[in-house]
């Protein structure tokens, strides 16, 4: 899809019947063929150019018109986000820009009073940098009457300095750890987490009271959550909770510059007991976070898909299935014109999961509605939920008995992703699959004692204490066992059956 096409996707249909406005008042000359690309492109006519321009014309003046359109739309997106925006730090920038321009026109004390206000409202929001841009604008005009104390607003200039100073070493030991991550993930190197956590802040040099605030609690919980998933035990990052709980027993500030990062640090403790299987943990903090998020409508439209997969998670993991499907396929048709298409898969391969778990056909249906490619996938949405995905369909394949589809799509999925996995020392996923591949090759080893005993070995291995590596195995155990995958899993999960 291309930046004009992505932009346009942006569009509600009221909002592109004013981006014609827009257009048209802009529009000096009868013969401007904007509109009219427009049109095309929202119809997906592959044959634009030839319907706009006879051919032999220029070919350059298609490419300037469509510059021109894109130019206007960022135009229009810009205005439309700043005029619809009411949020304080948008009132703030508001509130500055009109400062400037009464200052600059003699209009001397309602600028002051808008500088006050806009101030007001920054210092509430944490916004350093346009607290920053308001203290050098007073300074400038400090000379006037009813202007602040210099003194004052110096030392104010250079406390906001060095808060700024402190974002940006925290923001930069944020961004050096997510590279860092990058190279776990995709070059399978291999770091100790607390170890890289100490070295990159001697590093950057953010000491342990930049650590106490919401914001430095939510990066390094993202960090921490981030690389529990690629090394597939969360068990690792359990200090990390440990502490973040303290840190939210002890801070009940609930300012709305917080509330974005309070919310995403509900989430991340939530998923961790999830994942461990502490699931009266989990329920607690879920519902804290719709509280929270049910303050601003801008929260409750960003997590309420995410919110909604945890729930189902905790309901089916607790034996409720009936509950978590119903709940998924709520979610799924509430999805959303602006929807995070990753929050929207999430829940589509989530629903096909259960659905096959508790031997329910229409799970490859749900499959089905995974058309995306794989490239498309690793990249949306990394590769280990891609591999998930796809080991999911092999099985769902196999437990529907379509054999030759499921060893086709094994073989693929070896030529694919072997080379990546040995790389990354995920060799577990190799013995799996090859399990798997024994089954589909002579379907009755599964009651042969040695093949039992390879798949129940698993069980006892820290690293598959994962809700998700437990399901996997749940599958094979099922086959043996002549029932679902779900009644195998919740036997592991409440009475530790099978484990030795």
């Amino acid at each position: 899809m291309d930046s004009l096409s992505e932009l346009l996707n942006l569009l509600t249909d009221a909002d592109k019947k004013l981006f014609r406005q827009f257009l048209r008042s802009k529009n000096t000359r009868s013969d401007v063929k904007n509109l009219q690309l427009l049109k095309l492109i929202e119809t997906d006519d592959i044959s634009a150019l030839e319907k706009l321009y006879k051919p032999g014309q220029n070919r350059d003046a298609y490419h300037a018109l469509r510059k021109r359109l894109h130019d206007n739309l960022l135009l229009f997106l810009s205005k439309k986000t700043f005029e619809s925006n009411h949020s304080d730090s948008y009132e703030a920038l508001r509130l500055l820009v009109v400062g400037r321009f009464l200052l600059e026109n003699d209009v001397i004390k309602i600028a002051f009073k808008c500088l006050e206000k806009a101030e007001q409202l920054a210092e509430h929001l944490e916004l350093f940098n346009l607290i920053n841009e308001l203290l050098l604008l007073k300074l400038q005009y400090a000379h006037l009457p009813g202007a602040e104390n210099l003194d004052a607003l110096t030392a104010r200039l250079l406390d906001n300095q060095a808060q700024m100073q402190r974002e940006a070493r925290l923001n930069m030991a944020y961004a050096f750890l997510r590279q860092q991550l990058q190279e776990i993930h995709l070059k399978g190197k291999v770091v100790n987490l607390t170890t890289l956590m100490l070295t990159t802040i001697r590093k950057y040099q953010v000491s342990r009271q930049d650590l106490m605030t919401y914001k430095a609690i939510y990066q390094i919980l993202f960090i921490a959550n981030e690389y529990a998933a690629i090394q597939h035990n969360y068990g690792l990052i359990e200090r990390y909770i440990k502490r973040t709980d303290l840190f939210m027993q002890s801070n009940t500030d609930t300012k709305q510059s917080y509330v974005f990062h309070h919310i995403s640090i509900l989430y991340f403790m939530a998923n961790f007991h999830l994942r461990q299987k502490s699931f009266t943990k989990s329920v607690p903090l879920l519902q804290e976070m719709m509280s929270l998020m049910t303050t601003d409508g801008r929260y409750y439209s960003l997590f309420y898909l995410r919110y909604q997969l945890l729930s189902a998670l905790n309901l089916f993991f607790t034996g409720f299935s009936d509950d978590a499907v119903a709940l998924l396929n709520k979610s799924i048709s509430e999805v959303k014109h602006r929807s995070k298409l990753e929050d929207v898969e999430d829940l589509r391969v989530c629903l096909a999961m259960f659905l096959a778990m508790v031997g329910d056909r229409t799970s490859l249906k749900q499959m089905a509605l995974l058309t995306r490619s794989d490239a498309w996938y690793e990249k949306k949405m990394g590769m280990l939920w891609t591999i998930r995905k796809n080991l999911m369909e092999i099985l769902i394949q196999a437990q529907f008995s379509n054999i030759e589809l499921s060893m086709s799509r094994l073989n693929s999925f070896r030529r694919r992703y072997k080379k990546y996995l040995l790389k990354t020392s995920e060799e577990r996923v190799l013995k799996f699959l090859a399990l798997v591949e024994k089954y589909l090759l002579k379907p009755d080893v599964v009651f042969e004692k040695p093949y039992k005993n390879a798949v129940l070995n698993l069980l006892n291995k820290p690293e598959n204490s994962d809700i998700f590596t437990l399901s996997f195995i749940a599958w094979l155990i099922a086959l043996w066992e002549k029932t679902t995958a779900y009644e195998v899993v919740l036997a592991i999960i409440q009475d530790n059956k099978y484990a030795e």
